[in-house]
């Protein structure tokens, strides 16, 4: 590890919203993101169809971030994603305790 602390944010929003929290995040300070495809399983989840169920598809994204950077970044997913509104999405922190595979640093000793 390059002496860094890390967070992960976990965003959560409906299908098609992902690609516009990465675009904002990168806007406010992150390299980007990795989207996941999920499904809601919620109370407030289930919509019916003819009477048969279905689970609304969620996107995740997972956003590693510096940890000086984490508040900044959460506040933007919260507000350009519109989070505080009901049905939008949710947003939350898990720390990092370690991480591998991270390289920030570009040498070139051809």
């Amino acid at each position: 590890m390059d002496g860094i602390a890390y967070d992960l944010i976990v965003t959560i929003v409906n299908k098609g919203k992902a690609e516009k929290i990465v675009e904002f995040t990168k806007k406010a300070g992150a390299e980007g993101g990795t989207i996941l495809m999920g499904r809601g399983t919620g109370i407030h989840e289930k919509a019916k169809l003819f009477g048969i169920t279905i689970e609304p598809e969620k996107e995740i994204v997972l956003t590693l971030i510096p940890k000086a950077k984490t508040q900044t970044v959460l506040e933007t997913i919260l507000n350009k994603g519109q989070l505080c509104k009901p049905g939008k999405g949710i947003a939350f922190v898990v720390p990092v305790d370690k991480i591998a595979g991270i390289n920030h640093e570009y040498l070139s000793n051809d």
